[in-house]
């Protein structure tokens, strides 16, 4: 690494005119060279800080959103660095994924080629925003480098009982014969994204993880920083409800009986007919022969429905009679068992007691099919509505025909019910959970392979470790065939069995990219390590992350999921510590013109790269970062970057000494002009300086960066209004102009550096300190204070900021305004808060 104690590159302009065109590109050319941005891992002197930010997926081209999204912490990672952390700053790709294997079949391109063309194409994309990622830690998905060590996390999993094979349903085109990821259905009838044919629901064997073994120390947001959206999503989808798990008996005697879980078992006596899922797995043995027919065609339609269908307020509720029985245990009432598609397999058990007086959904559905509605609970007033379900659940709620339990309150009620059930051995306490074990399986190509073979003697079994990767071969047939070219490829089916070491077949299902992303951020660590996942000694050093950001799309999938894998990996002793990311923050959506979201197929991409050659980089990034909170994003709009191009020339004028009219640094010839400036001015400039150095800062760490732009705007027109009265190379001047650059750097590091070094500063700006901020320069001369008699507004006092309290008051109460109401009379009292205002309470009349 050069570390030459000046900064400029050889070459580079030594005229006044602001062109960012001849210096950005010479200075990042340096940096790399210099190897600057290279986080070390043997710095004992400084702090670790591991800033992070989602990698993208290599699609082809950065737009707009990416410069976006990438833009806000890289000036987080440079103003730490500033600050005397020792900053880790990694980027890589997440280059598994539907879009490669569609390109394959659609185009006849290779995967593993198209996405090789798109990451260097988007490397040079992101080298040219000058973020400070260290690239010598990249990571890249799709590299059997890295997906060896994917497929040895999965093999821990297998090992601890974290991952098993079920059946479960896939979206499958009868057309084309294939399984369909999420993406390729589309449309309210669910219709494949190739052929338009409506899609049906198979059931398959695949592969999950036990993320439900976690699903309480998920709850558990204690230990990180996180916006409340985000915990608030997490803890609805993973859905935790407290009630009981109730024991319904059939008719028929060699059936087991439907347990159904519900939160409200004080309304048992009021469970008028049951409701199973269309999927449940009960629904075959007792549906009736005379009702088979109508309900395999409804179980048929609920599968073509998605859940959001299904759960929908505004649908309508419809169902059929299975022509089953079974027993309410606190009645003994006969009651009949109906399918409907508002109760979903995967919450709680798939079935319910339906409670119509209740419960609004059970209500709808007894309501249009003429079954019993019976109220079993009562407000105080004893008051029910007439033609809805009584929801509302309150303290203060009473049962009524409810045998020996009526007049008690619901919530004792609940206790009391529950506890009768327990003691009869029909139910029992219970938690459930709306969150779901992952599905990892995908019937992909382009993925890492699940490394399991299936010996006909042994079943499944993992691949030994010393046997990965279980590499992808290159030559397979992407024709449409219906199935994973994987499973046409003969050389890759055949697998032996580690424990007989005979024939056994190779897994042919992929892992979903997910799991990709779920230790990627480990693995930056020691990115190069040929012998392990992770060094443990790097990972201690800079594992967890303090700051990850990224989109807020990703709070449920991504997010959980890595918080699940270190959750999973310490409990294996795999890693030392309960969270990934320690600090969380999530950028707004920049949208296309049109106010969509940005995407090839609707036209409104913007693409940075006509942008950056035409004003520069740092003007992208000020103008991304001056458009409004960073986190909340909005619709792109180029107009305006012309005013932040201006900008930039403005703090070319100013710090440039050549443009501001000095002939170099301090000590030098615009020494003469060191003391020029003083008294009231001088202080001017200073406080001017010293506020910036405060707000920016804080900006800065609060990723307020719109606001930090202001505040550098109004540095600059202070530093100008200098220049123009004649203070250039003054003392304050030349304090304040090096400030500028420093405040800058962060959010515009080419400009930045480029100034410094025509300053004749040390090189690098970017391996300087964070400017001291001294509050003393930053007090104002004077401070306006507002007084006020009895809460209100009657005068105001311009006083000095050590001015003391005892003649801040004098003075207020000398004044003619506030003497006009205390009309001579004492006051009762007189509060002050110091710096804001003065209160004064009158006498009463």
């Amino acid at each position: 690494m050069r570390t030459a104690a000046t900064s400029r590159p050889r070459g580079g302009p030594r005229g006044e005119r602001f062109d960012p065109a001849s210096y950005e590109a010479r200075w990042r050319e340096r940096w790399e060279a210099d190897e600057l941005y290279r986080a070390r891992d043997d710095d004992a002197e400084r702090d670790k800080h591991y800033v992070l930010t989602m990698y993208p997926y290599p699609s082809g081209d950065l737009h707009i959103g990416h410069w976006y999204a990438a833009t806000g912490p890289d000036i987080v990672a440079r103003h730490r660095r500033m600050r005397g952390l020792n900053v880790m700053f990694p980027m890589g790709f997440d280059s598994f994924g539907l879009p490669a294997e569609n390109a394959a079949i659609d185009r006849g391109v290779d995967p593993a080629t198209w996405t090789a063309a798109n990451l260097d194409r988007m490397r040079t994309q992101f080298r040219s925003m000058g973020c400070m990622f260290d690239w010598s830690r990249e990571v890249v998905t799709s590299d059997p480098a890295y997906y060896r060590w994917t497929q040895w996390l999965f093999v821990q999993f297998f090992r601890a009982g974290l991952a098993y094979r079920a059946k479960a349903p896939v979206d499958w085109c009868p057309k084309d014969q294939v399984v369909l990821a999420r993406e390729q259905v589309e449309g309210a009838d669910r219709h494949c994204w190739r052929c338009g044919t409506q899609v049906e629901k198979r059931d398959l064997e695949q592969w999950f993880f036990r993320i439900t073994n976690y699903a309480d120390e998920l709850l558990d947001f204690s230990a990180i920083d996180w916006p409340e959206p985000i915990r608030l999503m997490q803890t609805n989808w993973i859905g935790r409800s407290e009630g009981a798990e109730i024991v319904f008996p059939l008719d028929a005697p060699d059936i087991a009986p439907i347990r159904v879980f519900t939160t409200r078992p004080d309304t048992i006596f009021g469970a008028t007919f049951m409701v199973l899922a269309p999927e449940h797995p009960l629904v075959e043995r007792l549906t009736d022969a005379a009702q088979r027919a109508d309900v395999e065609a409804y179980v048929a339609q609920a599968r073509r429905s998605t859940e959001i269908d299904r759960l929908s307020a505004e649908r309508e509720r419809t169902g059929v009679f299975i022509g089953a029985h079974a027993v309410n245990p606190m009645t003994q009432e006969r009651i009949p068992i109906w399918i409907a598609d508002y109760v979903l397999p995967g919450y709680g058990t798939g079935a319910i007691m339906a409670v119509p007086a209740h419960d609004a959904r059970d209500h709808a559905f007894a309501t249009r099919y003429d079954l019993p509605i019976r109220h079993v609970v009562v407000p105080p007033s004893g008051e029910l509505p007439a033609d809805r379900a009584f929801v509302e659940h309150g303290a203060d709620e009473v049962l009524v025909d409810s045998g020996e339990f009526s007049g008690m309150p619901g919530p004792a009620a609940i206790e009391a019910i529950t506890r009768q059930l327990a003691e009869n051995g029909m139910g029992a306490r219970a938690v459930t959970y709306r969150l779901r074990d992952w599905l990892v399986s995908r019937q992909r190509y382009w993925g890492a392979p699940i490394p399991i073979v299936y010996c006909d003697e042994h079943g499944p079994q993992p691949v030994p470790e010393e046997q990965l990767p279980v590499l992808l071969p290159p030559d397979v047939d992407f024709a449409p065939t219906g199935v994973s070219p994987l499973q046409s490829h003969a050389e890759f089916l055949a697998g032996s069995c580690p424990v007989c070491h005979g024939p056994a077949r190779r897994e042919t299902d992929t892992m979903d990219t997910f799991v990709d992303s779920s230790w990627y951020y480990l693995r930056y660590c020691s990115p190069r390590d040929a012998r392990q996942a992770w060094d443990p000694d790097q990972v201690a050093a800079w594992m967890p992350v303090d700051i990850y950001t990224g989109g807020a799309e990703h709070a449920v999938l991504h997010l959980m999921y890595a918080r699940f894998f270190v959750k999973a990996l310490r409990d294996m002793g795999l890693v030392a510590f309960d969270e990934p990311f320690l600090a969380l923050r999530n950028q707004g959506q920049i949208l296309g013109a049109d106010h969509h979201r940005m995407s090839k197929s609707r036209g409104n991409v913007q693409n940075p790269d006509d942008l950056t050659s035409r004003y520069g980089a740092d003007a992208v990034r000020l103008f991304l970062m001056f458009i409004g909170p960073w986190d909340q994003g909005g619709p792109w709009s180029s107009t305006g970057i012309d005013g932040i191009h201006r900008f930039l020339a403005r703090v070319w004028a100013v710090a440039d000494p050549r443009s501001a009219g000095t002939a170099g640094p301090l000590g030098g010839d615009g020494a003469q002009a060191a003391d020029s400036v003083g008294g009231q001015a001088g202080r001017a400039l200073r406080r001017a300086t010293h506020v910036a150095i405060r707000d920016v800062g804080d900006d800065y760490a609060a990723f307020r960066f719109n606001t930090a732009v202001s505040k550098l705007m109004e540095l600059t027109n202070a530093i100008g209004r200098a220049r123009e009265a004649g203070h250039a190379g003054s003392t304050a001047y030349e304090a304040a102009a090096d400030a500028l650059l420093l405040l800058l750097a962060p959010i515009a590091p080419h400009i930045s550096e480029e100034l410094w070094a025509r300053r004749g500063r040390p090189y690098s700006i970017h391996q300087q300190a964070w400017p001291e901020f001294d509050a003393r320069l930053a007090a104002a001369d004077t401070i306006e204070l507002p007084v006020q008699v009895d809460g209100k507004l009657r005068d105001r006092l311009v006083v000095t900021p050590d001015t003391p309290a005892e003649e801040i008051e004098r003075m207020a109460l000398a004044s003619p305004r506030v003497q006009t109401y205390l009309r001579g009379r004492p006051p009762l009292r007189v509060v002050q808060i110091a710096g804001k205002l003065i209160n004064i309470v009158a006498p009463g009349e």
